[in-house]
Order: structure tokens, then sequence, then C-alpha cells
């Protein structure tokens, strides 16, 4: 059964307006965590394919580990946010993710100083290889803590009995910000890397995430400290209880009964199961009313057309430069930027479901492209029309990506909010690990064409069962009543518009 949420919304007294100085302080703060992570996103692919040439081996079992690990720990994440204190989930979340990566900055700066140690030291190779994977998968873990504590919980918070539309605003915001660090981070790592080295890379990015940390936690304990009701829904989440814990407060079992034991035995045993936090987190996910909104999304993360790591290391592979690969991740930020902006016009003209839908088969037709390149004879413009494929089907990903927070933000109970964004984000991980796992058995970059059909296939799906959710809320897809209108008034037009030529 769906948990009520803690507070009744639609009752409770506006909230007064924050400075805005605050909001810009949650952006720069936003800003510093993503750009750290993009830099490092852009760069493990060209680390990998450096490390172990002519093949996606290693991008691939990075991609796997980092995106199960997220699949794995992702519900519990969401309950851990969700149970500990603002200020906690801060300093656990800026600490592990910066300090992470000035691990693996260093682990893939001994990779890259001793090119011959898989062949000298085997040893010492695999584990500088572990230590960059797991590294990775604890800096992506900790990202997720911070996502889910400024994307799904501060933003909805701190609109609340403001402005109707400053949600649409801020969440337009945030992925812009987003966006904007996938444009300009993968262009400075790859003029690093083309007019530097890789090694200079790996140093920049470990020499930031050192000074960042500190700039990170002042913004946001600043917005913490500057806005009243973050520091009231903090007390009210900290004192929230577990359902298991309320299933042991409220249950007394009456086991001396010999009838009753048995079957207390039995369901003591299903309890502890279903309370289980990864069993419960699922079990709460799968209850939301927009649960097939968030498959529908999680199916567009199995896919290689997305700038990831086997793709950056296929285009390298193919003799792409590392700047022209960064210049071309940058315009397909660009693009998902214009996203961001795009949105909020199109959800002022049209509701939230049918923005989701329009934008997901908007990027399907885009990817045609991608498909399209497969047939291409010349390497040279395969690789480019892949990218511009890639590039112009951000517009339609983005503005989804953002239908569906938007769905979940409005119909998913405050109560359940971060347990079921660990969990969108678990499925989503797991997809892409999935598609990961496919680049480990078709490794060989020749046959990236293969990724390409599966990735493009999971799209299609993805829109599918989209349209399939939105036909079951609304009913219907395409107004036809209003075109017969619209066909009924030119046809009563035509005539009046023909005798007023005769006068």
């Amino acid at each position: 059964m769906m948990r009520e949420p803690l507070l009744d919304h639609e009752t409770s007294s506006p909230q007064p307006p924050f400075p805005s100085h605050l909001t810009k302080y949650l952006y720069s703060g936003h800003f510093l965590a993503r750009w750290g992570a993009r830099m490092w996103d852009f760069s493990v692919a060209l680390y990998m394919i450096n490390i172990w040439p002519d093949s996606l081996l290693l991008a691939a079992v990075y991609g796997v580990v980092e995106n199960a690990s997220t699949a794995l720990f992702g519900p519990i994440i969401g309950k851990w946010v969700d149970r500990l204190s603002y200020v906690k989930v801060l300093q656990l979340w800026l600490v592990t993710q910066n300090l992470s990566f000035i691990v693996a900055g260093g682990t893939v700066l001994g990779l890259l100083a001793y090119p011959d140690l898989k062949s000298t030291s085997v040893q010492a190779f695999v584990l500088l290889v572990l230590l960059t994977n797991v590294s990775g998968a604890v800096g992506v873990l900790s990202t997720l803590a911070g996502t889910i504590l400024i994307e799904r919980e501060w933003v909805v918070v701190m609109s609340e009995g403001q402005a109707p539309t400053l949600l649409t605003q801020m969440n337009s915001v945030i992925r812009r910000i987003d966006l904007i660090c996938k444009l300009f981070a993968p262009v400075v790592s790859g003029f690093i890397i083309s007019f530097g080295s890789l090694k200079a890379s790996a140093m920049t990015l470990a020499v930031l995430s050192t000074i960042s940390v500190w700039l990170e936690y002042w913004f946001f304990m600043s917005v913490y400290q500057g806005i009243p009701a973050l520091a009231e829904r903090n007390q009210q989440r900290t004192w929230k209880p577990f359902p298991a814990e309320l299933t042991e407060s409220l249950s007394v079992p009456d086991d001396d009964h010999p009838a009753n034991a048995e079957k207390s035995q039995k369901r003591s045993l299903g309890e502890k199961i279903a309370n289980l936090p990864l069993v419960s987190a699922w079990r709460v996910y799968f209850e939301q009313e927009v649960v097939l909104s968030g498959i529908a999304l999680a199916l567009l993360y199995f896919t290689v057309l997305s700038f990831g790591s086997l793709m950056t290391a296929t285009l390298e592979w193919e003799g792409i430069p590392a700047f022209v690969i960064g210049i071309a991740r940058g315009i397909s930020a660009t693009i998902g930027v214009a996203a961001t902006l795009v949105y909020p016009a199109l959800h002022s003209h049209i509701s939230t479901l049918r923005t989701g839908l329009w934008s997901s088969w908007s990027q399907w037709t885009f990817l045609l492209l991608c498909v399209g390149s497969i047939w291409v004879q010349n390497s040279i413009i395969a690789a480019y029309m892949l990218m511009g494929g890639v590039a112009a089907s951000r517009l339609g990903l983005w503005m989804f990506d953002l239908a569906v927070i938007q769905q979940m933000q409005d119909k998913v109970p405050e109560s359940d909010r971060c347990i079921v964004g660990g969990a969108q984000s678990s499925l989503q991980s797991t997809l892409y690990m999935m598609a990961y796992g496919m680049g480990i058995i078709i490794s060989n970059p020749q046959d990236f064409w293969k990724l390409i059909l599966l990735s493009f296939l999971s799209t299609t799906l993805s829109a599918s069962l989209y349209t399939f959710h939105v036909y079951r809320v609304r009913k219907h897809l395409i107004h036809f009543e209003k075109l017969i209108l619209l066909r009924s008034w030119s046809i009563v037009r035509s005539p009046d518009a023909h005798q007023s030529q005769n006068v």
C-alpha cells in the first residue's frame, strides 16, 4: 500500500519568498559538483583506450562496474538519503565524490606513466585498474546521493508555497547546468589531452577536486541555513520511521498459540524479506502510478549512442581527434541546453504527459541518422553522421527526461520521493550496465554497428511504452474531435472566402 505524504501541501501555509542569491548559491554548488563528474565521464574512456589500445574491453569493464554499483546500491542510497540529515548527506556526498576523483586521477597517472606495466607486473596493473574502477564506482554513488538530495528533494521543498512555475524553472536550470558542464568540461579536457597529455588531464582533475570541495560545501550550507523550510523538512525527515520499524512497533504476534505458531514463523520470514531495504525500495517504486514513465526513461540508458565511454573510445579508434570529440560532445550538450529552454515554453502550452510524448518520438526520429551511418562506406563520414545524429537527438532526450522527472515530483508522495529516486537511478544504471556488458561481448570496434542497432531498438521500445502510458492515462493520443472541428471550420470558411474574392 502506498504511504501517504507526511504533509498536506494543499493546505499548508504559503512560504515566504527566499533571497534570490540563495538560488544562485544552489546553482553554483551544483555547477562545481557536476563539472568534476563530467570531466571524469569524458576522460575515463580516453584513458582506458590508451591504456589498452585496439580494444573496448577496459572501457566496457569500467562501465559495467560503475553502473553495477548504482544498480545494486541505488535503492539503498535513496533510503540512506531519506534517513540521514541534510547536513550529513552533504558532508558524505562531497567528501567521497571528490576523494574518489583524487584517487582515480592518481591511479590513472600510474597506469599512464608505466605503459608496460601489464606485461612487466600483471599484479600491479590489475591493482591499479581495480582501484580506478572502485574509485569511479564510489564517485558515481556519491554523485547519486547528491543528485537525489538536490534534484528530488531540495528544489521541491524550496518551490513549495512559491509561484507555481518555480519548480519547472528550477528543474530546467538544474538540468541546464548539468548540460553546460557536459558542453564545456569535455571541450576543456579534450584540449588538455590533445595539446597537453593524458597525464596532465588526470592531474588537473585531481587538483580541481581538491580545491572545489570546500567551495561546494560553503555554497550548499549557505542555502540550507538561509531557507527555513529546508531545516523544517529536515527535522520531519529525520524523525520519520522506516516501514519495518512501524511494523515491529505496531504488531505483537501471539506465538504462544500453537495454531498461530507456524503461520507466525512463515509470516515473520516473509516480513523480513519484504522489509529488506532493497526489496522494500523496489516495492515502493513499482507501486507508483508513474512507474511506466520511469521504465521508459530507464530504457534509454540501454544505449551506446550517448558520447559515453564506448562511443568515445570507438571514435578515438576511428581516428577522430580528442578535441573534435570534445567539441562534438559540447555541441550535443548545447542542443541539450536548448531543450531546457524549449521545455518550459512547450510545457506552458501542453501537459507534461504530452510534452514527454512529443519529445520521445523526436529523439527516435533523429537517431535514424545513426542507423543510416552503418551503411556509409567512408568511416570518417560515418563517424560524423553518428555524432550528428546523437547530438540532434539530445533535444528530445532531455525534454523527455525533464517531463518524466516532473511527473515523479508531482505524483510521488513526499515520503517516497528519495526512495523512488534511488530506485529509478538503480534501474537506469542496470540498463546502462547491460549496454556496457554488450560492449564486453562485442569488444571489437569494427562491430560497433551491432551496438548501434541494439540501442535504437531500446529507444523504439521506450517510446512505445511511454505512448502506451499516455494512452492509459488520457484514453487517447490525438484529439480527433478537434481535427474534425478544424476541418468543418475550413469547409465553412471556404465558400465565404470564395464569395469575397468574387466580390
